[in-house]
């Protein structure tokens, strides 16, 4: 059955909202974790604030192990924690869970891999002050990096619109659910290119909002 366009307008738009709130707690949750796990990966590292190779080893291989993994498989594999935490493996709140754990190893390379760009005088200066490990931390690497770290989210936040994408196939709600029950599952050629369009002006405007939110910061 084809979608009659004079009605259907109201799921594109509730579709649309689902995606914009699944990927928005997403990024905020995922930054969260991520810019902790990046610190602490960072500062343990050798030669780093508080080295510790036990913890870094640790971190490091949580990190190469679920990177790899594709989402679609990983949101499988996690779905009986999903609805241990959640109460359900199904609808946007379900998708959020499995987003957030795959983003946050994501989103700490890109903080170690941003931080490793500082320059160590810096670092060796906020010492020479008497600065404590967790000041330098966050007073002295995060503000330096904090340009590339934003275009780095802004990746992490284009990725995860491809993320709920790939939720709403398995039932997650959102843009990519609308195109494989309506689209797909009902060979209507006319829904998978509105939410093809749908997906794509997303992704403009996270990239776009993102390159203009660094210039702000490296102009600072």
């Amino acid at each position: 059955m084809k979608a009659d366009w004079s009605t259907f307008w109201p799921k594109v738009l509730d579709a649309t909202g689902e995606t914009v709130y699944m990927v928005l707690i997403t990024l905020a949750l995922s930054t969260v974790s991520g810019l902790a796990v990046g610190l602490a990966l960072y500062a343990t590292r050798k030669g780093g604030v508080l080295p510790n190779r036990v913890v870094h080893a640790v971190l490091g291989a949580f990190i190469n192990v679920i990177r790899p993994v594709p989402f679609i498989i990983a949101i499988v594999a996690l779905a009986p924690v999903t609805r241990e935490v959640v109460g359900t493996m199904i609808g946007t709140n379900a998708a959020i869970f499995p987003m957030t754990v795959v983003a946050t190893f994501g989103v700490a390379r890109i903080v170690e891999s941003n931080l490793l760009s500082v320059e160590p005088g810096v670092i060796e200066a906020a010492r020479s002050m008497g600065a404590s490990p967790l000041r330098i931390l966050l007073t002295v690497l995060v503000p330096e990096a904090l340009g590339p770290l934003v275009l780095g989210l802004t990746f992490m936040l284009v990725a995860l619109i491809d993320f709920s994408a790939v939720a709403g196939t398995v039932g997650g709600g959102g843009v990519g659910n609308l195109a494989m029950t309506y689209g797909y599952l009902r060979f209507d050629t006319s829904v998978m290119v509105v939410t093809v369009l749908v997906l794509i002006v997303l992704v403009q405007s996270a990239q776009l909002l993102g390159n203009l939110l660094s210039r702000r910061v490296l102009r600072r």
